[in-house]
């Protein structure tokens, strides 16, 4: 590390916010569905467990940051039958993700859904015992002002479709 960049505030880069432990493990699972190594030593994360899907959730909220997500999707028999999911990062960009744009190539263990104009975009559904997440991978081009990095997975309650807790 040079002397500059050890000096306080001679990273002028944007942090991200600490991500809570709930975000942390569901990123982990997003891993381990899409095949890819977690960082420390190449160990890969535990898989997901099969369980049933059935979701009618509609979840809506904005956190303190600015960041802001509405999403519905339901699920039948792991059958995904309806999925709209916006998020917004304060004023800076968005992303959007339709049910018409993916196919569902996936039901167990994990729903796993691929862009339709064959990018690498794919949507990925699935349950913990608290809490049904949908998460991105690949999907850079479907958000506006370079905050793909910065869109974080939806989490919904499973027993009544809102937003979990994270």
């Amino acid at each position: 590390m040079t002397p500059a960049a050890r000096r306080p505030g001679a990273d002028r880069r944007r942090r991200p916010p600490v991500a809570a432990p709930a975000v942390i493990a569901a990123f982990a699972a997003v891993l381990a569905v899409a095949g890819c190594a977690s960082g420390s030593g190449g160990a890969r994360p535990a898989p997901i467990a099969d369980r049933p899907i059935d979701l009618a959730g509609r979840c809506a909220q904005t956190e303190e940051d600015g960041f802001r997500e509405e999403a519905s999707l339901v699920v039948r028999a792991n059958r995904v039958e309806a999925l709209r999911w916006e998020l917004w990062v304060g004023r800076r960009g968005s992303c959007r993700f339709e049910l018409a744009e993916f196919t569902q190539v996936r039901s167990r263990p994990s729903i796993e859904l691929a862009a339709r104009d064959g990018s690498a975009c794919k949507l990925m559904v699935w349950q913990e015992p608290r809490r049904v997440t949908l998460a991105h991978a690949g999907c850079e081009a479907r958000c506006t002002g370079g905050i793909y990095e910065e869109a974080w997975p939806v989490m919904f309650e499973p027993r009544d479709g809102g937003c979990a807790t994270r």
